[in-house]
């Protein structure tokens, strides 16, 4: 589906794909862009508070992000983002708010709030998001 502006509800909840992580990935990542032990190797994590290996928050964060590309925005009228907040390696994405740009009356900004949840269907991490999309009708 085409994602545009008006496409976007307040209230809505979009169910996503899913992503299974891999000990190659996590210890791939992890060696590249976040070298914590606990990342690293079964051990390292057996003997932190995580009990085991685990993805770094920043690998989580990525994978949701190319989960969001493929799935919603690769062919939608996104413009990218100026930033993110709010990011939280807790436990679908949701619609907070959106308005059109008063400066930039060709888009909206569209807020939402990600939520991703491991294979326990625990919330594992939450991301505050502003993003314009291009308006259909303008």
């Amino acid at each position: 589906m085409t994602y545009a502006y008006e496409d976007f509800n307040i209230g809505d909840a979009v169910q996503l794909s899913a992503h299974i992580f891999t000990r190659e990935e996590i210890v791939e990542f992890a060696q590249r862009y976040d070298p914590q032990p606990f990342h690293l190797t079964e051990e390292a994590g057996e003997a932190s508070h995580f009990g085991g290996l685990v993805p770094s928050g920043w690998n989580t964060c990525s994978a949701m992000m190319g989960i969001l590309v493929r799935d919603m925005f690769a062919d939608s009228s996104s413009m990218g983002s100026p930033g993110l907040d709010n990011i939280r390696w807790l436990k679908p994405v949701r619609v907070l708010d959106k308005r059109v740009s008063k400066s930039k009356p060709d888009r909206g900004i569209v807020a939402t709030r990600w939520e991703a949840f491991n294979q326990n269907d625990e919330l594992v991490l939450t991301v505050d998001s502003n993003a314009p999309f291009g308006l259909r009708e303008r």
